[in-house]
């Protein structure tokens, strides 16, 4: 078994299995969330949404993309939401999660949103961003693991 500490949240791996256990820390200030300034010599293209995909594929392309994030933190949290909900989704909030994932500067923004360490956007505060956000506090301090691929 080993465990590594982030400044936001513990994250322990049982070795020989795909079992997590996350619980996120309570931050003592703002000057515990590391920000990294953009480089605004990298320039990222706009996400723009495949014309003319079915609400059958936008589903599973999202829950692809829930699956393989840039952390850890988010691919528990994220694929657990999307294996939960986004059958029940309709098109307005499957778009709204689609923006969420796809245009969020970066994941760890995602991550201090949903754990309510830091305040949601305008552009991302939508009922989506509610559930998210419900989803964690109803799953916080368990031990989560990523749903298995059907």
């Amino acid at each position: 078994m080993s465990s590594v500490l982030h400044k936001c949240c513990t994250v322990t791996k049982y070795a020989g299995s795909r079992w997590f256990a996350i619980s996120a820390a309570r931050l003592s200030s703002e000057q515990d969330i590391v920000h990294y300034p953009d480089n605004p010599n990298i320039k990222i293209p706009a996400y723009e949404i495949a014309p003319g995909e079915t609400i059958e594929k936008q589903r599973s392309r999202l829950l692809y993309q829930s699956r393989k994030r840039g952390i850890l933190e988010n691919d528990l949290i994220l694929s657990t939401f999307a294996s939960n909900n986004l059958n029940k989704m309709s098109k307005k909030q499957l778009d709204a999660y689609d923006k969420l994932i796809n245009t969020a500067r970066h994941d760890w923004d995602i991550f201090y949103w949903v754990t309510g360490k830091e305040p949601t956007p305008k552009d991302f505060d939508t009922d989506v961003m509610n559930m998210l956000k419900e989803h964690v506090r109803t799953n916080q301090g368990m031990r989560i693991r990523q749903p298995d691929l059907s």
